[in-house]
């Protein structure tokens, strides 16, 4: 009589999970770099041919758009893999109908918000239009909406490449192209970059789409049902909140920045968020990888490896950022006058937004599990984030006005105002989480200290050279300095296993 096969022990499942996270890891941190060099063409050709006051309305405009967007996903982005793995099992067929019940209410809530904001366009458009095309930036939401569905869905089966191909592969390189293509094209100039984003979510969503019919395939004796889609929708509130929250700290700035300031001091924001806004990309392509392994672990109630994952995850994220940070933050004029000379006033807009970026690592890795275990109370501090926010926002906005400082102060003003509001949520989320799983969730170590001040040093030597020296040799020198010191001084084997290939760490690997 053959024996069953014993169950995976506890430290085998923390190995497996933990590489899992770091093949999820290694996707999105190469999906950074390869975002990066996508992104560099739009903003040359945004800053250079379309100019700052075009590209503030633009920015002004994408707000209302990406969090209407965000909201009318439903937060399936972290919410469908609870709805997954409590509700269909191992049955394939109720995977897939329960993400088409999702794609159906996206679609429905879309269409009627993209119906408002064409009769009302104007919350859109506090700085104007820069051509009548602009309305039909509301044609995106449907589709940002459904995007990230398809992605969340295929991240459940660990399928993370498609993230990477679709956010950052062919979204960036269709709206640099398509920005180019449209500003000589007769009679589209102004229309250019309103018609280069909606070329660009289009284009995501068709590369989502492959993959997911070839996944998931299609329904199967699906029919949808009112009181249920109902009830979906009551249980993704405090989800939905969360994510247009979180969203809306990245965006909100951009808001107030357009109703008090002119719409220049909005385009050199935004050519800083777009270069911070990297390393927050980077950091939130974790969630997917990370939102199935935990939902499985709160299934068996293994608090303590919640907290170990989100320590481990945590400091991958934070390592990686502010190696960034310094990699951009350091030369930063020298990175801000690539886009021309208007823009080196958003340099100190450009060191804040880093820096938020920075210390907003550990709220966003704590709220991955706050949103399943203590969903009204992460909601209720998020609220209580963004409100912090706002009123530091435009009260700093307002003492750059008053005083006279110019439209690159009010800019730095209103980054200032992001950093402090995301350190305050770091700190809040991280001590409910750490209550909560009643464990230690900080990703903190010194020897971040250690590598960020080597390579300040390095770097503030190269501000002293040219500033083509700077940027080419320069980067990489603070770059390698910051490399070096992290991983000798700061990563053990467990955090060496996200640049390792198959490999699953031993359980009893010290820690750092």
């Amino acid at each position: 009589m053959s024996t069953p096969p014993a169950a995976p022990s506890a430290a085998d499942r923390s190995g497996a999970d933990l590489a899992t996270l770091a093949k999820g890891g290694r996707t999105n941190t190469m999906g950074f770099v390869v975002r990066l060099i996508a992104r560099i063409p739009f903003l040359v050709i945004a800053t250079r041919l379309y100019g700052a006051q075009a590209l503030g309305r633009f920015a002004s405009a994408l707000v209302l758009i990406e969090i209407v967007a965000l909201i009318c996903s439903l937060g399936e982005k972290r919410g469908l893999a609870q709805r997954l793995s409590e509700g269909a099992g191992d049955d394939r067929a109720a995977e897939t109908n329960l993400v088409y019940d999702g794609i159906l209410l996206a679609l429905l809530y879309s269409a009627v918000a993209a119906a408002v904001l064409l009769v009302f366009p104007e919350p859109m458009f506090p700085n104007g239009m820069n051509s009548d095309w602009d309305i039909w930036l509301v044609a995106t939401i449907p589709a940002f909406a459904v995007t990230e569905i398809l992605l969340a869905a295929q991240a459940y089966r660990f399928d993370i490449a498609t993230t990477v191909r679709t956010r950052a592969v062919v979204e960036p390189w269709t709206i640099s192209i398509a920005a180019g293509v449209f500003f000589y094209l007769p009679g589209t100039r102004d229309a250019g970059l309103a018609l280069a984003f909606i070329a660009s979510i289009y284009a995501g969503l068709l590369t989502a789409l492959w993959p997911f019919l070839r996944t998931y395939g299609r329904p199967m004796g699906w029919r949808p049902q009112a009181r249920a889609m109902l009830a979906m929708s009551g249980r993704a509130f405090p989800i939905v909140g969360a994510d247009a929250i979180e969203r809306g700290t990245r965006l909100l700035d951009i808001f107030i920045l357009g109703l008090f300031a002119p719409p220049q001091a909005v385009g050199i924001y935004y050519a800083a968020q777009q270069i911070a806004s990297l390393p927050q990309k980077l950091k939130t392509s974790f969630e997917p990888i990370l939102s199935p392994v935990i939902t499985r672990n709160l299934r068996v109630g293994n608090m303590e490896a919640i907290a170990a994952q989100v320590r481990q995850v945590g400091f991958w994220i934070i390592a990686v950022q502010l190696g960034i940070a310094l990699v951009l933050g350091v030369p930063g004029e020298a990175v801000m006058g690539l886009w021309g000379p208007d823009y080196v006033a958003g340099t100190a807009a450009l060191a804040f937004l880093l820096a938020a970026e920075v210390v907003a690592s550990l709220a966003v890795v704590s709220e991955s599990v706050l949103v399943y275990i203590a969903r009204k109370r992460n909601l209720a501090i998020s609220v209580g984030i963004i409100a912090l926010q706002a009123g530091l926002t435009v009260a700093l906005i307002l003492a750059a006005r008053n005083a006279g400082l110019g439209a690159g102060y009010e800019a730095a003003g209103a980054a200032g105002a992001l950093m402090l509001a995301l350190g305050a949520s770091s700190l809040v989320k991280a001590l409910l989480l750490s209550r909560l799983l009643e464990a230690r969730v900080a990703s903190w170590r010194w020897a971040l200290v250690h590598a960020a001040a080597a390579a300040v040093v390095v770097g503030q030597a190269f501000t002293y050279l040219p500033e083509w020296a700077e940027l080419l040799i320069g980067i990489p020198a603070v770059l390698g300095t910051y490399a070096l010191v992290i991983w000798r001084r700061g990563f053990d084997e467990n955090d060496k296993v996200l640049f390792r290939r198959n490999v699953v760490p031993k359980p009893d690997a010290p820690s750092a």
